[in-house]
């Protein structure tokens, strides 16, 4: 039984995203991520009258019979969202935690899906596979998401990129439109990556916290790393220490952008202390912009 409290932020989430679907991004996701025309289904034997173009030339060649590749139409889209639930993301100094930005970031695109009559399914990861979803259509199941998002509590340490891509890979047999939403500290996803947007449309959202581009200066700090158990102090008075960590922090945000541009991954920066409406919106112009071209 889910508590009543739980149930009240899961209805004020919903009704939230699903104003901002309808209000603000009407159209918006339709126009951007569409089927892509014919998809492949199966190869079967061929027949008399079948289009000689069609004919699976490899397989014919393997079993010494004809066989021809069959299409269907493809009317619907399969929605995947890879949501980062690592104890870094129980982080944030400005309006909200990380790991509660990304839940709302996953319900505006989970009913912006089953708006557009699409199947959304979820994966959340830790340094591990924490929980899937598959994917399904209607309202239900979108609120079923919202509440995976929000409350399910990691097992696992660290966070593991590339084992959540690899996992969709293997679910997920046909393309899907994939967001991976996470705070991206992680190294080694790239190959990953690479392999996995070769199969699917993926969107990398990255979500910050302003304090974790620039430390404040507060004297000394106690600190404690989420996803290691590491307690430390920092002495924020110090100006070069504060200016090393600037310029490792943007260093880290610099290497990940250019990953994302070297392998054509499209990429949506997020910060909890700015509105990611507008960096959404942005994204779906910039998305429009190149389907037309």
């Amino acid at each position: 039984m889910i508590p009543k409290e739980i149930l009240k932020q899961i209805r004020r989430i919903q009704i939230t995203t699903s104003r901002m679907v309808t209000d603000v991004f009407a159209g918006q996701y339709q126009s951007v991520f569409k089927g892509r025309g014919m998809d492949f289904d199966e190869v079967r034997q061929y027949f008399p009258g079948d289009d000689i173009r069609s004919i699976d030339w490899n397989v014919t060649a393997r079993t010494g019979t004809p066989y021809v590749k069959k299409f269907v139409e493809e009317r619907e889209l399969t929605v995947m969202l890879l949501l980062d639930i690592s104890r870094s993301t129980y982080f944030g100094t400005v309006n909200k935690l990380k790991r509660r930005l990304a839940a709302e970031i996953c319900s505006l695109l989970a009913f912006s899906a089953i708006q557009n009559n699409d199947r959304v399914g979820l994966i959340a990861f830790s340094g591990r596979i924490e929980k899937f979803v598959p994917p399904r259509k209607g309202i239900r199941h979108g609120l079923r998401i919202v509440r995976e998002a929000l409350y399910f509590e990691p097992a696992g340490d660290g966070t593991d990129i590339s084992n959540a891509l690899e996992y969709l890979n293997r679910v997920c047999r046909r393309r899907t439109v994939s967001f991976v939403i996470s705070d991206f500290y992680d190294r080694g996803f790239k190959k990953a990556l690479s392999i996995a947007n070769k199969r699917h449309d993926i969107t990398a959202i990255t979500i910050t916290d302003p304090k974790e581009i620039n430390l404040p200066k507060a004297g000394l700090i106690s600190f404690r790393d989420a996803e290691r158990g590491n307690n430390f102090i920092i002495d924020t008075s110090n100006e070069a220490l504060r200016k090393a960590f600037h310029y490792n922090a943007a260093r880290i945000m610099s290497e990940r952008k250019k990953i994302f541009g070297s392998i054509n991954v499209n990429s949506i920066d997020i910060r909890t202390d700015i509105s990611y409406i507008r960096a959404l919106i942005s994204f779906f112009k910039m998305r429009e912009r190149r389907m037309r071209r």
